[in-house]
């Protein structure tokens, strides 16, 4: 487990304290550190936006909480087995997965989460850009380590879909829905999108970096103007913010849930619940694989995750990759 941060670990004994405050001297002796050197991490807490008064002779008192994704503020009360015993916050940085792959070959164990503020270079699928402003939003990623092989690895892309729907549920009463192979929606709108990336050799998977993507408290004014697909976010649908912290906790609990329940029974239990989020299955559905169209009923999914689409002929195709969306009626 990874050690806590000086941040951290004030943010502990502000939670541990029976008085309400914790005094200099406490926080000093426990982090070893000076006196100054507590000021400057106090001072740093403050620019995050935690409200902290200094009372003289009695010490700190946190008297108010921002919604920062802070690795404390993550774990407490996270009860997972897996899944968040090591969490790293990141203010800012290019992309969480690209990050989380960096920790997984350096030897992270299984079960990493990394979380980020602000991403400069947020990846989509097939190489597209996730927008990825600081202070609204949710951009995580989480190292597993499956004793399955390489073919097998897509299924979690629906561990993960289910898992945030389960989330959006859980924190907001909303009903999402997913659109094959990724994408979670609300109202026909995109609100969270993953990203799954592997390491493998021919037999055997190295790690899976889960990259999920939620559109938390974005506004309307903040999504690009140019969009391949429409937009929304949890504040949007429901007009009002949620707590950044209380929904990550949900997810990787969500994520923890189902992933124990990938390695004892497979994945079929997965791709089921998928399913059940899903409100295409029976529906006209055009497919575009980039290099040809395919059309017809959207039939459910293969044991891999591949799109079964029925065609006209009565015929079933398997579809690995591409873009689906739905046939309006009358056309």
């Amino acid at each position: 487990m990874m050690t806590s941060s000086p941040r951290e670990t004030i943010l502990q004994l502000f939670r541990e304290t029976t008085t309400g405050f914790v005094s200099g001297v406490r926080i000093s002796e426990v982090l070893g550190v000076s006196r100054t050197a507590v000021w400057k991490q106090i001072t740093s807490l403050r620019e995050l936006g935690y409200q902290i008064e200094a009372v003289p002779s009695r010490g700190y008192r946190l008297v108010g909480s921002p919604d920062v994704l802070l690795a404390e503020e993550i774990r407490s009360g996270l009860d997972t087995r897996i899944i968040g015993e090591d969490i790293r916050f990141l203010t800012v940085t290019d992309s969480t997965n690209l990050q989380a792959s960096a920790l997984a070959d350096a030897g992270a164990a299984e079960g990493l989460v990394v979380v980020a503020d602000r991403q400069t270079a947020g990846k989509g699928r097939l190489g597209r850009s996730w927008v990825s402003p600081a202070a609204v939003n949710l951009y995580l990623s989480v190292v597993l380590r499956p004793a399955v092989l390489p073919v097998e690895a897509p299924q979690l892309t629906f561990l993960s879909a289910v898992a945030v729907c389960r989330a959006i549920t859980e924190v907001s009463g909303l009903q999402p829905t997913v659109k094959w192979p990724n994408d979670i929606l609300l109202n026909g709108r995109k609100t969270a999108g993953l990203l799954n990336e592997m390491s493998s050799e021919t037999d055997r998977v190295n790690y899976v970096v889960l990259g999920i993507g939620v559109n938390l408290n974005m506004t309307a004014e903040q999504f690009p103007t140019l969009l391949r697909y429409p937009a929304t976010s949890l504040a949007i649908e429901l007009g009002r913010q949620v707590s950044r912290v209380e929904f990550t906790r949900s997810l990787l609990k969500q994520i923890d849930t189902l992933y124990d329940e990938y390695l004892r029974s497979g994945p079929r239990p997965v791709l089921a619940a998928w399913e059940e989020h899903c409100d295409l299955t029976g529906k006209s559905i055009v497919v575009d694989c980039q290099s040809r169209l395919i059309k017809g009923i959207m039939a459910g999914l293969d044991d891999d995750g591949a799109l079964l689409v029925k065609t006209p002929s009565g015929t079933f195709e398997k579809v690995l990759t591409g873009d689906v969306r739905p046939v309006e009626q009358g056309m």
